[in-house]
């Protein structure tokens, strides 16, 4: 399936008045650990691909993200499964490892046939994403960024994890020192 999204930085009690206003309705509320794997012998990252389990409330799901499609969004495809905990010792005895794990709490609305997020990220901070799953969705994002007072420069393409990836190595190895 291909997932058109975009995300940027907000302050999510400002955003979520706003999309009270539009008629957003909340669905959901839940903790998610994102664990990110890498490939034994594939480079996701050179690829722009992922490899992730998430584990939510209603349990595991495995995602691997494709390449992004286009320099505006973060559209691309997107397979997901409904896996058990086994896949964990399945990923292990292939020789994949894990990179890194992403904490957040979620809140999930609905407005029109989007998904919006409003993400808390461990580390991170405050963050929305709208998604779509088709590319005629992507106008309707484009109109519900601007009912919500965001401009398009302040739209970031980067994954959680690489931002998180990013924060770490700007962390000098020597706290006495300034990084080089």
């Amino acid at each position: 399936m291909l997932e058109v999204e975009i995300k940027a930085r907000v302050r999510i009690e400002e955003i979520e008045h706003k999309l009270i206003r539009l008629g957003a309705k909340l669905l959901d509320e839940e903790e998610q650990k994102d664990i990110y794997f890498s490939h034994p012998c594939r480079d996701f990252k050179k690829k722009d691909e992922a490899l992730r389990v998430r584990r939510v409330k209603e349990g595991y799901f495995l995602t691997y993200k494709g390449p992004k499609l286009d320099q505006e969004t973060k559209t691309r495809e997107e397979i997901q499964i409904k896996v058990t905990e086994k896949i964990f010792d399945l990923l292990e005895r292939l020789s994949f490892s894990k990179v890194e794990e992403v904490d957040k709490t979620r809140r999930v609305y609905r407005w029109e046939d989007l998904e919006i997020c409003l993400d808390r990220v461990k580390d991170l901070g405050e963050f929305l994403e709208i998604e779509g799953k088709m590319w005629q969705d992507r106008g309707k994002i484009f109109e519900l960024l601007k009912k919500l007072g965001i401009p398009k420069k302040e739209l970031i393409r980067k994954s959680y994890l690489e931002m998180l990836e990013d924060k770490i190595k700007s962390i000098p190895k020597d706290p006495t020192k300034p990084p080089t």
